[in-house]
């Protein structure tokens, strides 16, 4: 897939391939989140994601969504950075209200 201005953009859905993986993490073809800034995806070939998943708990590094009518976590306990390669196809975009939600537990995981 090509990197730059037609490229994803923070807040997409995108399905991509997950597979190899290794020991737990997410595995398959599945929806991701793109959590990196479009500044750096319009200039790398790189992209952060993080997995969405209708199993599993409820915890607070798991953010409750809703996305094509069905619930779910944004698991942001296993963010990943993929290449562009990975990315099968755009399938939507996340309600902005789950993206702040996203990025403020995102920036509580890393501030010190």
């Amino acid at each position: 897939m090509a990197v730059g201005p037609t490229g994803p953009t923070r807040g997409d859905v995108y399905l991509i391939e997950l597979d190899p993986t290794r020991g737990s993490e997410i595995r398959k073809t599945r929806p991701c989140l793109v959590i990196s800034p479009d500044e750096l995806n319009q200039h790398l070939r790189t992209v952060i994601v993080a997995p969405m998943t209708t199993g599993g708990q409820a915890y607070p590094w798991r953010i409750r969504c809703r996305f094509r009518d069905r619930s779910g976590f944004v698991a942001i306990d296993q963010l990943r950075t993929i290449d562009s390669e990975r990315l099968v196809r755009r399938v939507g975009r996340i309600a902005p209200s789950t993206l702040t939600a996203v990025l403020a537990i995102l920036q509580e995981m890393f501030s010190p």
